[in-house]
């Protein structure tokens, strides 16, 4: 498999590891953001948040909230962004889901991760409820 993720986890590619679980596994972000950058993967193949089944979604989050506070403690970090870039549209580089943990620091300029976003769009009543009903439907 050419999976770069999936090579980290069989143990075929070096990483520095620092979370392991039977179903997820974390590491340092190879091309870091921030000193601490931190990635967070199923063992299992999956590319994006909607492919992952129930049981390995809890146990990729479990994993994200017992390494987060670890790594900012590591580099005594103010905060962290933990995010997911979920396909490709949406900057996923790697198709196999991965949630990053970014140490943030008072004061580093990065801001919100609202900035990403230019200008928000003016959503009427009608609309927002068209949306939801959309997201609550099953398709």
């Amino acid at each position: 498999m050419s999976c770069i993720f999936c090579r980290i986890v069989d143990g075929d590619l070096p990483s520095r590891t620092v979370y392991e679980s039977d179903e997820a596994l974390a590491f340092l972000d190879a091309n870091p953001l921030t000193a601490g950058h931190t990635l967070v993967v199923p063992r299992d193949h999956y590319e994006t948040v909607g492919d992952l089944p129930p049981g390995t979604a809890g146990a990729v989050f479990e994993a994200v909230s017992a390494v987060t506070p670890r790594v900012e403690a590591a580099v005594d970090a103010d905060a962290t962004t933990v995010a997911v870039n979920n396909g490709e549209a949406a900057g996923q580089e790697v198709p196999h889901t991965h949630v990053h943990i970014v140490p943030r620091f008072e004061g580093d300029g990065n801001g919100p991760i609202h900035r990403l976003f230019g200008s928000r769009p003016a959503l009427s009543n009608e609309e927002l409820d068209a949306v939801a009903a959309a997201i609550r439907s099953e398709h």
